[in-house]
């Protein structure tokens, strides 16, 4: 079968220019690279799938041109809000969609490992998660630490009221329920992400560090291949690498 046809949005973007170089290596071919002011409808409707790296703001027009085309579309635009995020996840069901906080294949075995630590650890293992990131980084926590999140609260039962984004002054003692997130941000790292799991006596770490923004182009890259062939919905990396 031919190489599906991309277009990528937030072309002008540090990811933009990751996946257009990625797209060369690959031998893939994009029909329109887009970015803010562009009319983006258009560039959509030359599309197999599309692949967004943009800004969340973008998002909704971003699935609703989708949807209208019939083009695949791959999302790993994060900073949306919780409420925002269910309302366009029901939105992007309309047609073929992988929405990832993360594309490294990497940090997708850490997202299974996590869930299996979760699990075989009781919550006498307190559960805390770091990241760090550039200075550029406009939201936090990252797509993936949310992510990360998401799996631990999910083994564990938990709410995201029992969250805890950073500590300071006299906070008590730390209850076996909350979950902790610290965002880093400084110079040019790429992404380091760590699911910690610490218990009395010992103490797990799962960690995953980015040095090249490439792994996250490529493994887009593979799921825009993939989700090309599929049937509308909404699929994550765990479903294009076959761990679900």
């Amino acid at each position: 079968m031919s190489s599906p046809n991309l277009v990528i949005i937030g072309a002008a973007g540090r990811m933009g220019h990751a996946l257009q170089s990625a797209a060369d290596e690959l031998s893939l071919p994009v029909v329109a690279s887009l970015d803010q002011g562009d009319d983006l409808a258009a560039g959509i409707a030359q599309a197999d799938v599309v692949v967004d790296f943009s800004y969340h703001t973008v998002t909704p027009e971003v699935i609703a041109a989708c949807a209208t085309h019939g083009k695949a579309l791959v999302i790993g635009t994060t900073g949306h809000g919780s409420a925002e995020k269910a309302k366009l996840l029901t939105a992007a069901a309309q047609t073929p969609t992988v929405w990832a906080g993360n594309y490294s294949v990497g940090v997708n075995l850490l997202y299974a490992l996590t869930r299996r630590a979760a699990s075989v650890l009781g919550k006498d293992y307190n559960a805390e998660v770091t990241e760090i990131h550039h200075r550029f980084k406009k939201d936090a926590p990252s797509g993936t630490a949310a992510r990360i999140l998401e799996i631990i609260l999910e083994e564990r039962r938990l709410a995201e009221t029992d969250l805890r984004h950073g500590r300071e002054g006299i906070t008590g003692e730390r209850t076996d329920d909350e979950v902790g997130i610290h965002s880093l941000r400084g110079g040019d790292v790429v992404g380091e992400h760590t699911a910690m799991f610490a218990g009395m006596g010992e103490r797990l770490e799962i960690t995953h560090r980015a040095t090249d923004r490439g792994i996250f182009a490529r493994g887009a890259l593979r799921a825009a291949q993939w989700v090309v062939n599929q049937p509308a919905g909404v699929y994550d990396m765990q479903h294009v690498l076959g761990l679900e």
